[in-house]
């Protein structure tokens, strides 16, 4: 079959499986029948990943799942899967590994002698509210291990699922140990699906940023990421809905198609949207020096060039019209140092 003749494959984000780096064998490119997601539960020996990016505010990250239900098309985390011996593709979406110990090995963590009390960020790579934690609750052990230990932590997601867990958030937050950020990509609903197929909606999103802020949790709105020629006119109206809401800052983040990720937004984008797909992979080309991905440090996530100086400015405006009276709390890391020290006595009941 020619590209223009491939069935689109409904439901799912990448419409192929790419080559695996470490895999000497070719996936064959011919449409797939069996779309069904399947979990492998594993014992990693390890959960908690030093960050050292200057582009991320969290000194460690955590993900309970490797592998994202969600299907997100321009997800950077999909290159990931490649050393699980899995494709970036298709396979990321369907084979989810489910690190069933990561709660002990958190509690581990933070009973250690030698841990200092630093933000954790839940999850960073792939998101810990998918659908696999629907039947599996690893997000759910984590976040009760935090709040046994009073350790902060941050969480982003941009599943309405977060809110099964309202009454632990609310304790978390009570103590200043809590900060969640909610990914918000368009509000238009069929972007939303095209690019997003099994995220929560737009409108659920939605919901969810008013229900948390409600409740006393601070709330991060993430505009990410915005690909020039698709959502960046919608970056006001995201942030003046966010800030209706109660939501506390904005954020954003420029595409960026790294590796395996740039051969299937391609293929994805010509397929899905055939009418605008170069125009819009030229503006990515223009924000990354002339190529669809920027590795250095500080460009990577903003880009550079007239595009990207437009996002940037966007962005500015809408927190100086929508977010300028909100203040920032620091993260409360002293409850954990109480409640670890034996000299210490205190009732955290």
């Amino acid at each position: 079959m020619t590209k223009q003749q491939t069935p689109i494959i409904k439901g799912r984000g990448a419409q192929i499986n790419t080559q695996n780096r470490f895999n000497q064998f070719d996936y064959e490119t011919e449409f797939e029948q069996d779309l069904q997601t399947t979990y492998t539960v594993v014992y990693p020996k390890s959960i908690l990943n030093k960050v050292n990016s200057p582009d991320i505010g969290m000194a460690w990250s955590m993900n309970p799942y490797q592998g994202c239900e969600h299907g997100c098309v321009y997800c950077y985390a999909r290159n990931s899967h490649n050393y699980w011996g899995y494709s970036a593709g298709l396979e990321f979406e369907q084979k989810i590994l489910v690190k069933k110990n990561a709660a002990q090995l958190l509690e581990d963590q933070l009973r250690s002698k030698n841990w200092q009390a630093n933000t954790i960020m839940l999850a960073g790579n792939t998101d810990c509210y998918q659908p696999a934690e629907k039947q599996f609750g690893i997000t759910r052990e984590i976040l009760e291990v935090l709040w046994k230990y009073r350790h902060p932590v941050g969480v982003i997601t941009k599943n309405s699922l977060i809110l099964r867990d309202l009454e632990l958030l609310k304790k978390l937050a009570s103590k200043n140990l809590l900060r969640v950020s909610i990914s918000l990509t368009s509000l238009n609903e069929e972007i939303r699906r095209l690019l997003e197929p099994r995220t929560a909606t737009a409108q659920q999103r939605l919901k969810t940023i008013g229900v948390l802020s409600q409740a006393g949790i601070p709330v991060n709105v993430m505009l990410a990421p915005i690909i020039p020629g698709i959502n960046e006119h919608e970056i006001m109206a995201m942030a003046q809905k966010s800030a209706e809401l109660g939501a506390k800052s904005i954020a954003y983040t420029l595409v960026r198609l790294n590796g395996d990720v740039a051969q299937i937004f391609e293929d994805w984008i010509h397929k899905m949207m055939p009418d605008r797909a170069e125009k819009v992979l030229n503006k990515i080309r223009a924000c990354h020096g002339g190529q669809l991905n920027d590795n250095r440090f500080k460009k990577r996530m903003v880009g550079e060039g007239p595009i990207s100086e437009m996002i940037r400015q966007q962005v500015h405006l809408a927190r100086r019209l929508y977010f300028s009276k909100q203040q920032k709390i620091p993260y409360n890391f002293d409850l954990y140092e109480q409640y670890k020290s034996p000299q210490l006595k205190f009732n955290f009941d």
